[in-house]
């Protein structure tokens, strides 16, 4: 008997006994009323099953932007339906490719396949047929899930046609299964099988070679510096983060909250924070496809009467821009993660009475590493470590403050695909996970985000953090975006650029801050590029690549 869950409990939601254990400090923080709590549920599908029986059938889980509303009971039965159909012809442990935006369909689709064991391979239709491909190729998908219509509104025909012409490992092209073939082709037969197996889910389950060492779920980086990894989740990871979410947030989230999410869940800040997390401890979430469309956005949430948002910075800038009067008033708490949060973006968020709560992660930690709570809400930091995290500093050469980030919990992933080695999964060294962070961590534990490893630059012999550059510049035009990039330079062995939509913009106006803040002259970038606009990935991620090549291409023409 594990914290008060009798044998035949776990028996019902098709779950071990043997299954890792978080701490108590874990199970019983901010745990009260939800069985995600019990480290006994550990699979998504077991997880959506025992937040049928303990919140009831009937409440609503899920809506979406076409107003499909489907409760936890619905959920259940589809994901059942829809699993068998998807999953015929494919081995437990086989990963199927999910080419979907933030659609109810996503999620049966992805709760249908971990019932049936499976592991859902979450492709992001705004990489590239080049990406696509190698990301089928890397883990070896031989079926991937999409819609027609989606196809012909996003215009991916071309990327389509790319992946069904992929070789994978068997040497089979890659079949494409649209949602609309299959929902035709279900008949009272299967209605009747699901209707049969959802009475009896939890034995099925357990059936289907699932667990929670088992991998759940594929997600894959950007592909920026070469061909994108597969970063593997297991059920424990994603169940995990879930728990240590929602645990560290300690009461703040209640049954009564909606959650909107606008993050496509390719992303695993929308996929695990903004959709799994609050959908397995009871809150209803509302589903938007498109997080650029700032307009359609706030007035979902006006829709929805969501109380809980998450998104970039980016993102949320734009949402408070757009916004109507009185259309964001039902939001009582925003938490921002994936890119620092901008004093303008804080400003204008509290005149709607709403503080930003940020929080840092990554796509390896399932993703969320640690993240403020509205009690110790501390600006200029991104919170405490969650429960059962380990944090490790690597001392780094040239910087006196702070060290490179390591990361080792119950969530960091089984571990990286790489494409020159197709399914085979190589897990991190020891467990523990390079975040490629610099950070500071104070004594009472809170996290400063200082940048990228590789978002330092070296001049004159010292260590620039570009995220400072930027912050600076942010300061003297709060309502534009900056971006500092590093060119190699002869003399002083590297040079920056800043690149700006602040027409105002100007190097004597940055070098005379500078001087007030007491920055070195070394550091402020001689050199400003003003651009109409600054790339940003379907992520709310400034797209990097896109604005060096920008630099490459505008100092090749001058």
């Amino acid at each position: 008997m594990h914290d008060g869950i009798s044998s035949s409990a776990l028996a019902r939601y098709g779950t071990s006994q043997t299954s890792f254990e978080l701490d108590l400090h874990v199970s019983r923080r901010g745990m009260a009323g939800s069985p995600v709590s019990k480290p006994q549920i550990d699979t998504l599908f077991a997880g959506l099953l025992a937040g049928r029986d303990f919140f009831g059938p009937d409440k609503i889980a899920v809506e979406d932007s076409e107003g499909q509303k489907l409760s936890y009971s619905r959920l259940v039965l589809a994901s059942l339906i829809l699993g068998r159909r998807l999953c015929k012809g494919s081995r437990q442990g086989e990963a199927i490719g999910i080419l979907l935006p933030n659609v109810s369909g996503f999620l049966i689709t992805l709760f249908g396949l971990n019932a049936f064991g499976r592991v859902a391979a979450i492709l992001n239709y705004t990489s590239g047929s080049r990406n696509l491909t190698s990301a089928a190729q890397t883990a070896l998908i031989r079926t991937v899930v999409t819609s027609r219509r989606f196809v012909e509104m996003a215009k991916l025909e071309p990327v389509i046609e790319a992946i069904s012409e992929t070789r994978t490992g068997s040497g089979q092209m890659v079949r494409i299964v649209y949602l609309e073939d299959v929902k035709k082709s279900i008949g009272l037969f299967d209605k009747a099988l699901g209707a049969m197996r959802s009475l009896y889910a939890g034995w099925f389950h357990q059936g289907q070679g699932s667990g929670p060492s088992k991998a759940a779920a594929v997600l894959f980086t950007s592909g920026t510096e070469g061909l994108p990894k597969g970063v593997v989740l297991t059920n424990a990871n994603l169940m995990a983060n879930s728990r240590q979410m929602f645990a560290h947030a300690d009461g703040v989230l209640s049954t009564a909250d909606v959650v909107l999410n606008p993050l496509p869940m390719f992303h695993s800040f929308g996929l695990t924070a903004a959709t799994l997390m609050p959908l397995l401890n009871g809150l209803k979430v509302v589903l938007y496809p498109n997080p650029l469309q700032y307009r359609q956005v706030a007035r979902a949430i006006h829709a929805s009467r969501a109380t809980v948002l998450m998104a970039t910075d980016t993102f949320l800038l734009g949402y408070a821009r757009a916004a109507e009067p009185g259309e964001l008033d039902s939001i009582r708490l925003v938490v921002a993660g994936a890119e620092p949060v901008k004093e303008e973006t804080r400003r204008r968020w509290a005149a709607f009475g709403t503080e930003i709560l940020e929080g840092y992660g990554a796509t390896e930690c399932a993703p969320v590493i640690a993240f403020n709570v509205p009690a110790t809400n501390r600006f200029g930091t991104v919170g405490r470590a969650l429960p059962e995290i380990e944090t490790n500093l690597v001392p780094v050469p040239g910087l006196a403050d702070g060290g490179r980030l390591r990361i080792r919990g119950p969530n960091v992933m089984a571990g990286y695909l790489a494409a020159e080695n197709p399914g085979v999964v190589v897990p991190p060294e020891g467990g523990w996970h390079d975040t490629g962070d610099i950070v500071r961590i104070d004594d009472d534990g809170f996290i400063s985000i200082q940048g990228r490893a590789r978002r330092f630059a070296k001049i004159g012999g010292e260590m620039v953090s570009l995220a400072a550059i930027e912050l600076l510049a942010q300061g003297l035009w709060p309502e534009s975006q900056h971006v500092v990039v590093s060119l190699a330079d002869v003399r002083k062995g590297e040079q920056l650029v800043l690149v700006t939509d602040a027409r105002e913009s100007s190097a004597e106006k940055l070098r005379a801050c500078a001087r007030e803040q007491g920055f070195p002259e070394l550091w402020v970038p001689k050199m400003i590029l003003v651009v109409p606009a600054i790339p940003v990935l379907a992520t709310g991620k400034v797209d990097l690549p896109a604005t060096i090549a920008m630099v490459h291409q505008w100092r090749d023409v001058s």
